[in-house]
């Protein structure tokens, strides 16, 4: 396992010295490095974490998630139920259950219409906004910011949320590869010369779970066994921001109680969340003991419990949404039958992508993996199955609010073996904490200042 370092803040009280801290002078700071030739620095591709791409009905069609203003999908009507879940059938493998709904861009920013007022919400804007002030210029705001033409070094993946890890990290396969193709061609144009195109990837949240699978197999399918690093030849450096390595709770409450995402928006009902493949895939793993039922470690990917518990897709509270979501079948017991299948299935999946991701993986050389997370914020660690299937908080840890510290960093230490030394299979080359919650730490300047240090400045091998 390679050497884990730390980077932290560190505030200095000597007696009888009193200064006022301020925040680091980016623009000094960086400058010089943001305004080298495109060709000393790799291409970015920003990945974004759940619920962090907006997905609209064709490449012409009603935005579904990501605008909340007249017109846009009402999930509380059943048309608008229909229109954002993913379809339940009988009989068929998750990766066959497809609707019209594309991925066209990262959400910087969130829209809301509410009482006529229109609202915003900034999501990913602060981090663009970082990248663009270290020189990433990005390719997708080429038609609104005026960047005299050098715009390739810097991509937003948008990508279906709802779909699977693994899908998902096939997708990213073939943008990296349309996005170097590009890159070749622009620096042939430009400068009349090509060098091999290394990409450094930026990713958020679930988007770090998707480039990890991405590094290890490609847009192929796992082996049975060990990690092939199958999409890490064009990688140099891979920054994960406060990826639920280990799982979340949070995926865990969502799938039982459903989700207010904000109050600017509905109450986002179980029986929608329930038909997405990717927030089983997010669930906690067994072996860390963050749920227990009657005192004992339960499994969140074990169906009978599910079913014991009627969680989920199988809570009778759902039968209107079932009812809206499958129209086409009119018997009630025939809507929990078919819940209960694809329940069925995205926790078989859920347990497949885990143990790949979950395998020992020493990167090949020239490949580095650094972390940056939240460890400031009191975040849910524990579960416990209260009366009636209730899910009752039981022990906090460190972490952003949604993803603990010891789950970004797949600490196996949470098995209850504790020891001083962390014990990971993932191969950190350097780790860096925070204070923020899980979206607002990368509004920090000490987090953007960590951030543009190892892209635009730290040495390479």
């Amino acid at each position: 396992m390679r050497r884990v370092g730390a980077g932290c803040l560190l505030l200095l009280a000597l007696a009888g010295c009193s200064r006022s801290l301020g925040t680091p002078d980016l623009g000094a700071l960086y400058t010089r490095a943001a305004q080298a030739d495109d060709r000393q620095r790799n291409p970015i591709i920003v990945i974004p974490g759940i619920l962090g791409s907006r997905l609209r009905e064709g490449p012409d069609g009603r935005v579904v998630w990501g605008a909340f203003e007249s017109g846009a999908a009402d999930v509380r009507e059943p048309e608008g139920l229909r229109a954002l879940a993913l379809p339940i059938e009988a009989g068929q493998p998750l990766a066959a259950l497809r609707d019209e709904l594309i991925a066209d861009r990262v959400l910087d920013r969130i829209r809301v219409q509410l009482f006529r007022l229109p609202l915003e919400s900034r999501a990913y804007f602060r981090l663009l906004a970082a990248l663009g002030a270290g020189g990433y210029r990005d390719q997708d705001l080429a038609g609104e910011v005026d960047y005299g033409g050098r715009h390739f070094t810097c991509f937003q993946f948008p990508y279906d949320w709802r779909r699977d890890i693994g899908e998902n990290a096939a997708a990213l396969a073939d943008f990296i590869a349309a996005k170097r193709h590009y890159v070749e061609g622009e620096m042939r144009r430009r400068y009349g010369e090509v060098h091999p195109v290394r990409f450094d990837l930026v990713a958020h949240s679930m988007g770090g779970l998707v480039a990890r699978h991405y590094l290890y197999y490609g847009r192929e399918a796992p082996p049975a066994e060990g990690v092939p690093w199958r999409g890490a030849a064009g990688i140099e450096r891979v920054v994960l921001i406060a990826p639920p390595n280990a799982g979340s709770l949070d995926a865990l409450n969502r799938l039982v109680e459903g989700a207010d995402y904000s109050w600017l928006l509905p109450h986002f009902e179980a029986g929608l969340l329930g038909t997405f493949p990717a927030i089983y895939q997010l669930l906690p793993r067994a072996r860390h003991g963050a749920l227990l039922e009657n005192g004992q470690a339960a499994d969140p990917l074990d169906p009978a419990l599910w079913r014991r518990q009627r969680w989920g897709l199988l809570d009778p509270a759902q039968a209107p949404v079932l009812a809206a979501l499958l129209p086409q079948h009119p018997d009630p017991a025939q809507h929990f039958a078919l819940a209960d299948e694809h329940l069925v299935k995205s926790l078989a999946r859920a347990a497949a992508v885990q143990e790949a991701l979950d395998r020992p993986a020493e990167p090949p050389p020239g490949l580095s993996l650094h972390l940056l997370v939240g460890d400031a914020v009191p975040t849910l660690a524990r579960y416990r199955i209260g009366p009636a299937g209730a899910l009752e908080a039981q022990h906090w840890s460190a972490g952003d609010g949604l993803v603990t510290r010891a789950s970004a960093l797949l600490d196996e230490r949470a098995d209850g073996h504790w020891r001083p030394r962390l014990r990971t299979p993932l191969p950190w080359d350097s780790v860096m904490f925070f204070q923020g919650e899980h979206l607002a730490l990368m509004e920090s300047p000490a987090f953007i200042d960590n951030l543009l240090y190892l892209l635009l400045e730290q040495p390479t091998p």
